[in-house]
């Protein structure tokens, strides 16, 4: 066989390599967010469905609510999108693999508070800019569900400190994720939705 050959036959195996690895974590990555969401819609069975109190009447997140990190915490319902994502305590990429992550330190629903939840572009948040402003969405947590209206979209570097503030002064929630969405590869700004607390009236 000719040197050219046995190079062009040697690319092309590369590439298979390549092509399968790629599937088979997408394959694994879908399969734990598959769990991670039964486990969701599990721990908060009652809470959807039923009319959302007005933003004074909203359920306190209990004092003792302390999940760990990895621990199945709640369910993102995006009616827009026709979305329900498993949320999990923690974004590092053992979380965000099973769904959406909890920013650890930063509020839940239910208290005041900066609450911040991230998500892989290409998967949980594929989608994400398809949402506007006024879009509303629900997050149901064991304790109580919650509605919240879109009121702002930014786009920040990657490098941003000063987007995740972890103030405690009043109820804010993000959504965060990489940016730009059709980008292959490391993404060198976060795409960022605000989204208010609201009742259901």
């Amino acid at each position: 066989m000719k040197k050219g050959m046995i190079v062009a036959v040697l690319f092309v195996l590369t590439g298979i390599s390549f092509i399968g690895y790629g599937l088979f974590e997408k394959i694994s990555m879908d399969r734990k967010t598959e769990a991670a969401l039964k486990d969701a819609v599990s721990i908060t069975k009652g809470m959807g469905g039923k009319d959302v109190p007005d933003k004074k009447e909203r359920p306190k997140k209990p004092d003792d609510f302390a999940p760990e990190i990895g621990e199945v915490v709640g369910l993102l319902k995006i009616p827009r999108l026709e979305a329900e994502l498993p949320i999990v305590e923690g974004t590092d990429p053992a979380e965000l693999e099973k769904g959406v992550g909890h920013f650890k330190g930063a509020s839940f629903p239910g208290e005041e508070g900066q609450i911040v939840f991230s998500g892989h572009r290409d998967t949980v948040f594929l989608r994400l800019g398809e949402l506007e402003i006024g879009d509303k969405f629900y997050v149901n947590m064991p304790y109580g569900e919650y509605m919240y209206e879109i009121y702002d979209s930014k786009i920040v570097d990657e490098d941003d400190r000063t987007v995740i503030t972890l103030q405690k002064e009043k109820e804010d929630l993000l959504l965060t994720t990489c940016y730009p969405f059709t980008l292959t590869g490391a993404a060198p700004e976060r795409y960022i939705l605000y989204a208010k607390p609201v009742d259901s009236r």
